[in-house]
């Protein structure tokens, strides 16, 4: 558990274990405890770096607007400060866009690019099913344990909705594994399929439940997935 100092704000980040890099990018209003099914089991192969993007868990939360960019920088900004060079990213739902953007900007520093739960932009509309609804009141209710200020929330909320990278998939080469849960009503799997079809030789695997069940009931499954995608 350390602080870095990266782009003129202290980011909150884990390290855990060792062997090749692998970056965990949680999403929207998450930080590393998203990740904590899972890092166990990958740390036993890998160095598994998690970390709390900019507005989100204990890094700082700087006056916005926010870009995905911004964070990607900071991503590829933490690598350096661990002298990092190349890095396994993952990235889920608002932190696959994040690695997307690392991926596209900065691709020298990405070794291969997992994106679970996400997609290349968001729809500019919602369908306002009783679900999504639900889902949008629960996100906004403070819980004991949130660290997170409801202005922060909304800084990284419009980064991630400003973000479009659909025009830019075919600029992806790196070995690229999509993780989608085929009840995902916060972003469809047909987002999946489409970031499947605009990346080349890049892998699809469908598991079953919805938007965080990756990280919940699928942990298991994800993390094996993590760990024969890094092997292969």
């Amino acid at each position: 558990m350390a602080r870095a100092s990266v782009n003129g704000i202290e980011l909150y980040y884990e390290s855990h274990g060792t062997g090749p890099a692998l970056l965990l990018v949680p999403g929207l209003g998450a930080d590393t405890r998203l990740f904590g099914g899972v890092i166990g089991p990958l740390a036993a192969a890998c160095q598994v770096i998690v970390f709390d993007p900019r507005g989100g868990g204990r890094s700082d939360k700087p006056p916005g607007p926010y870009t995905v960019e911004q964070m990607a920088n900071d991503a590829e900004g933490l690598l350096d400060v661990l002298g990092t060079e190349q890095a396994i990213v993952v990235g889920y739902s608002m932190g696959g866009r994040i690695a997307l953007s690392l991926a596209l900007d900065h691709p020298t520093r990405v070794r291969r690019l997992v994106l679970a739960a996400t997609s290349a932009s968001t729809r500019p509309t919602r369908v306002f099913s009783r679900r999504w609804l639900t889902l949008e009141v629960l996100s906004r209710l403070p819980t004991p344990r949130d660290r997170q200020p409801r202005w922060a929330w909304e800084c990284q909320r419009r980064a991630s909705a400003a973000y479009d990278a659909t025009t830019r998939l075919g600029e992806i080469v790196v070995p690229t594994l999509i993780l989608h849960g085929r009840r995902d009503h916060m972003t469809p799997l047909a987002r999946a399929r489409e970031l499947h079809a605009a990346i080349a030789g890049s892998s699809l695997v469908e598991v079953p439940g919805g938007h965080i069940s990756l990280v919940t009931r699928e942990r298991r499954r994800f993390a094996e997935e993590l760990s024969a995608f890094v092997a292969s």
